[in-house]
């Protein structure tokens, strides 16, 4: 070999050798760049998730006003109002945001109704709860969705469920009596927020359950849906607020006036509306299975926190009651996710709708 060929053979070499360690630094960087972006969409999440609890739990206990269906009504009225901003602004930025057109049809309104009416009684039982409990015990107060998920699935769908999954749901049960319990021998339990935290948990799964029934009056979009639910909870909120009287609370209110009040309760409705988008958000850039091992990691942190800023002292079996709760719900989560591994493959359009229901993923997070 002369010496011109080992010259050209060691240009060779260096150009692949070149080639390879561009290649490895791209991958490197693209490897970086997706880590970073799940973990600032999980907490952003996060922040959204806790912070909407807290300011929820903020304006239930405002002890001046007593008006916990008002307060609902309200958020329901901004999440409208925001779905309206969000449709003018896909028609003026199209390449930025995507939000789908909506005409109100009172057709679709009807369709809709049936699952507005537990859709009220989910978000009003479980502010309820809330408003009750506090958010230490919020976890443990309503954490029997996947429960009557199961139970719901066999007397309506005729749904069976395998062993394995009904040995988790036995350990959400047993932290939640283990749990109610603790609340008892500590003196802070609350007989009506549990009640609420069930009833809660209730329609929880029904509202999966209605869903999907009327998921193709929609053309299988959630925000669509979520755009006539609200609508239609504002209309049927009024008179319950006027049956249970709470128009002479909001009369007697001394803050009506306040523009500090209406602009809490305004970050409430915006938090409400930004919980369905960082959700969706967060399944896309990871899966519906990390979603809920996030969702139960959350909630387990934002019992932390609510016991560290209320300055509680909880005893060793308070602490085992929501570690079941949260173990019972991960194992459920998982034991599931390996069942539709082995189930047939579904249409790809199927799949994406239902993943986007609420029923299809533990509600522990939110």
């Amino acid at each position: 070999m002369n010496r011109t060929q080992l010259k050209r053979s060691g240009i060779l070499r260096m150009a692949l050798a070149g080639s390879e360690t561009m290649d490895q630094e791209e991958h490197e960087e693209t490897f970086v760049f997706r880590a970073v972006r799940i973990a600032a969409v999980v907490a952003l999440y996060w922040f959204v998730s806790i912070t909407m609890v807290f300011l929820n739990n903020y304006l239930l206990d405002d002890r001046d006003l007593d008006a916990p269906l008002f307060v609902t009504f309200y958020q329901c009225v901004v999440t409208v109002g925001l779905c309206w901003l969000m449709q003018l602004l896909a028609r003026l930025c199209p390449g930025v945001i995507d939000f789908p057109s909506v005409r109100f049809s009172v057709k679709t309104s009807r369709e809709v109704l049936p699952l507005s009416v537990v859709f009220i009684g989910m978000i009003t039982f479980n502010n309820l709860c809330l408003k009750y409990v506090g958010v230490a015990f919020y976890t443990v107060g309503r954490s029997l969705s996947t429960v009557f998920n199961v139970l719901l699935s066999y007397v309506i769908l005729k749904q069976t469920t395998s062993v394995q999954a009904l040995l988790c749901c036995g350990t959400i049960l047993g932290g939640f009596w283990l749990g109610v319990d603790q609340e008892g021998l500590a003196g802070s339990l609350s007989w009506t927020g549990v009640f609420f935290g069930v009833l809660a948990s209730a329609c929880v799964s029904l509202n999966a359950i209605y869903t999907k029934k009327v998921m193709p009056a929609v053309d299988g979009n959630i925000w669509t849906l979520s755009y006539y639910n609200n609508i239609n909870a504002c209309v049927l909120f009024i008179p319950l607020i006027i049956v249970f009287g709470e128009l002479g609370h909001l009369a007697r209110f001394s803050r009506f006036t306040d523009l500090g009040f209406w602009g809490m309760m305004t970050l409430g409705g915006v938090f409400g509306f930004a919980i369905g988008y960082v959700t969706g958000l967060q399944i896309k850039f990871t899966s519906p299975l990390t979603h809920n091992v996030s969702g139960t990691a959350k909630a387990c942190a934002q019992t932390v926190i609510a016991v560290v800023y209320n300055s509680s002292s909880k005893s060793l079996l308070w602490w085992t009651s929501n570690m079941m709760v949260l173990g019972g719900s991960s194992a459920y989560t998982w034991v599931k996710s390996l069942e539709m591994k082995k189930t047939p493959h579904k249409n790809p359009q199927d799949s994406a709708k239902e993943k986007l229901l609420p029923g299809e993923k533990s509600d522990i997070g939110v």
